[in-house]
């Protein structure tokens, strides 16, 4: 007969550090589930030489960027998956390289966060609640609609970094400007490029 194994109680796991002698216990120490070191809407002090209020506005700016950018991620690595018709092998690997591309951007913006004593988005479930991007339909949706789709949620986003570009000039959050400006204003006008050439009417042999 199969026996399953139960997770001990929080009292068992408060007592489970010794045995009452000084030894330590061979046992799984099991740390108390639940518990924040630094609540998300909280700022750890950094010596960067910027003041609370202005790394608290990048913060959430930064943020609201980074849970857009871990849909869009999502988004295009579904339409990897489920792009089919005479386009599906060029848009297979488009899609998968520019998932690739905004992987690399949500691991820079979260960062940037830490690195400004914040806390990243960093659970699927927590930045689908702070997303401002429509989501998508479970099932696979025709070329045209997927193309439209991903240009509407990289404006979304780029409108959301032009903002963030000109609220950290002013604060002079450089740092942050730069990756904004460098990083990932660009990334994502190259990408909006490039799907937008797909959505061209252009005869392939007739001219």
């Amino acid at each position: 007969m199969a026996t399953t194994t139960t997770r001990p109680t929080s009292k068992a796991r408060a007592s489970s550090g010794g045995n009452g002698n000084g030894h330590h216990s061979p046992e799984l120490q099991y740390a108390r589930l639940g518990r924040e070191v630094q609540p998300f809407d909280e700022m750890r002090t950094l010596p960067i030489g910027l003041d609370e209020r202005a790394r608290t506005e990048s913060c959430r700016l930064l943020n609201e960027i980074l849970a857009d950018t871990t849909v869009l991620h999502a988004l295009y690595k579904k339409h990897h998956w489920n792009v089919a018709g005479p386009t599906f092998y060029q848009l297979h690997l488009l899609f998968d390289k520019h998932a690739e591309e905004q992987l690399e951007l949500t691991d820079e913006i979260a960062e940037r966060v830490q690195m400004l004593g914040g806390i990243s988005v960093g659970d699927p479930r927590h930045a689908a609640e702070l997303t401002t991007i429509e989501r998508a339909p479970d099932g696979a949706e025709e070329i045209p609609v997927v193309l439209d789709r991903l240009l509407t949620a990289h404006e979304t986003i780029l409108e959301k970094v032009r903002k963030g570009i000109e609220t950290t000039e002013e604060s002079k959050d450089f740092g942050s400007n730069d990756l904004l400006m460098g990083d990932v204003l660009r990334r994502h006008e190259m990408q909006v490029w490039f799907l937008s050439e797909h959505v061209v009417d252009v005869p392939l042999v007739d001219a």
